[in-house]
């Protein structure tokens, strides 16, 4: 079978302005174009849609990420292809790749095999440059900080209590802790600082939250970048800041517009991490879209206890959402690698470390069913390697939990691939939902981490040192306390610790640092030794990207 991107450069993609008109009724003059096979929708036209009903939404997750892999994206968009393979009308909904893991270690974001969303090159790139925009924007306001210090300090801005960071859209640890302003008076008082990658930026979060230019502007203002001599937060709008910063995202805010090689529409708009943000897409993207389909198919990153339970608790909490199904995607090599086997001995038949590793595929789907009240069905990626007798096992741990287990084979396939999914994904959005949160806005803080850690995470017990504990006191004092929790944590566990596999349960969460984003309206809790700027692993996918005779290779 040809690679990802051999798949991707080989489709017969539509011009966009056609694929809005026949698949989603938007007239070309409502886009803008960015070349033949990319637009963004004007917020104009979004803003019109208000009072037309909204479609079913439904939620793609997955088990706890492995190496051997399990294919959410992939699964999103052949879900999307399939709903319109049997007559629905369906749109795909899914976040930005960041170039950080392009040129890192994960590769591309764009879905897999005949399961793809297109151009595939520019979305895993520059795409319409909305990263850009957001970084230039994050690093507007750091020059402004230090502009505003050196020009006299105004609002006695203390250089020890500065909290906003410089980004960049790349993996780059050197850039972790940094020293700025050397070099004399003319630049400046010198002080440490730091860069994290865009993805983890509060503008990202912002971004992807914001409902309206409006409400952008508004965000941005309340962004506390540090603290004065006096104790008391100095925001954004204080600098005057948040003005042209809204300016450098006006035409990124509009959602983009693309689509799958089955020529199906797609909206792929923001693009925080799951693992250190809180791993959704853009609010007005899903919003757009739940008013031109009557199916929308969207992703959270990574596992059902950090995307799923964000999505859950930050963007369907702010944004009015209600999801119908959720889809939670494993495959029989993922399980059997949490079950304790070498990722290079996943492809043989080993029943037993099936069973053990089905652990964290029940406790996920028990977290989506009982915790977050959410009608489910879990689809299997089937590799030729998966045996019989394995998949029996699958289908009988699965009936006890009374969640129907589907095999899609969408890869290799495309939509028709999916089309049980599909079918069953439909009868799910009719059933009983009781859909709640996690936690409510009025619980304190510390009570909404406790929640997390220990019902969905099955943690024993939280911890934090004392000065992390005053600073989470403080911010309730300060009227934060209404504001949901972002747990930033490693994606490979349902513990802190990435080589716990399985479904551990009864250990320590401790929250090592604690962030306040204003403008996002949420407190990020920092625990283990996650970090908010990754570094490159030893042979980066950097190395094997190329431009050959015109043609970009290695890319996925």
């Amino acid at each position: 079978m040809p690679s990802d991107i051999e798949i991707a450069q080989a489709a017969k993609l539509q011009r966009i302005s056609k694929v809005a008109l026949a698949r989603l009724g938007i007239a070309e003059e409502h886009l803008e174009p960015y070349g033949h096979f990319k637009a963004k929708v004007s917020l104009e036209y979004v803003d019109s849609l208000k009072a037309r009903p909204d479609g079913k939404l439904i939620l793609v997750t997955a088990i706890s990420p492995t190496p051997a892999g399990e294919g959410k994206t992939t699964t999103t968009v052949g879900l999307g292809d399939a709903l319109n393979h049997i007559g629905k009308k369906a749109v795909i909904c899914l976040r930005e790749p960041s170039l950080g893991p392009v040129f890192g270690v994960k590769g591309g974001a764009a879905g897999g095999g005949y399961a793809h969303v297109v151009p595939m090159e520019d979305i895993n790139l520059h795409f319409t440059g909305d990263f850009s925009a957001i970084a230039l924007a994050n690093n507007l306001l750091a020059a402004l900080i230090d502009n505003h210090i050196s020009h006299g300090n105004e609002l006695g801005i203390d250089l020890r209590r500065i909290q906003w960071k410089r980004v960049v859209d790349m993996n780059d640890r050197a850039l972790r802790d940094i020293v700025v302003a050397l070099g004399g008076t003319a630049n400046g008082y010198p002080r440490e600082d730091g860069f994290d990658i865009v993805v983890a930026s509060e503008v990202m979060a912002i971004f992807c939250l914001s409902t309206s230019l409006e409400d952008l502007k508004k965000r941005l203002g309340a962004i506390v970048v540090g603290y004065a001599r006096d104790g008391k937060p100095v925001h954004a709008r204080e600098l005057n800041a948040h003005g042209a910063m809204t300016v450098l995202l006006k035409d990124a805010l509009k959602p983009n517009l693309v689509q799958t090689l089955e020529n199906n529409a797609a909206f792929i708009h923001g693009g925080p991490f799951a693992n250190i943000a809180h791993g959704c897409n853009s609010v007005i993207a899903t919003r757009t879209a739940l008013k031109l389909a009557d199916y929308v198919v969207t992703e959270a990153g990574f596992g059902a206890d950090l995307g799923a339970e964000k999505f859950v608790d930050i963007k369907c909490r702010k944004a009015g959402l209600k999801p119908g199904a959720a889809v939670i995607v494993a495959t029989v090599r993922a399980m059997k690698y949490h079950g304790g086997v070498d990722v290079k001995e996943v492809g043989k038949e080993n029943i037993a470390a099936l069973e053990k590793g089905l652990v964290n595929l029940e406790r996920h789907v028990d977290n989506v069913q009982n915790v977050f009240g959410i009608p489910c069905v879990v689809s299997i990626n089937r590799f030729t390697q998966d045996t019989a007798a394995e998949l029996e096992v699958l289908r009988s741990r699965m009936a006890r939990l009374g969640v129907p287990v589907v095999l899609a084979t969408h890869w290799s396939d495309g939509g028709k691939g999916a089309a049980d999914l599909a079918r069953k994904v439909v009868e799910l959005c009719e059933a009983k939902n009781g859909f709640r949160f996690v936690y409510e806005d009025k619980d304190p803080l510390w009570q909404k981490m406790n929640a997390i850690a220990k019902r969905v995470y099955r943690a024993s017990e939280v911890t934090a040192d004392a000065k992390v504990r005053n600073q989470i006191k403080r911010l309730q004092e300060e009227g934060y306390g209404r504001y949901p929790v972002c747990v930033a944590k490693t994606q490979y566990s349902f513990s802190t610790d990435a080589q716990l596999r399985g479904a551990p349960d009864g250990h320590v969460v401790n929250v090592r640092e604690v962030r306040l984003a204003a403008g996002a309206e949420f407190i990020v809790m920092i625990c283990g030794d996650i970090m908010t700027m990754p570094g490159l692993p030893k042979v980066p996918s950097a190395s094997k990207i190329d431009l050959i005779d015109g043609k970009v290779v290695g890319l996925f």
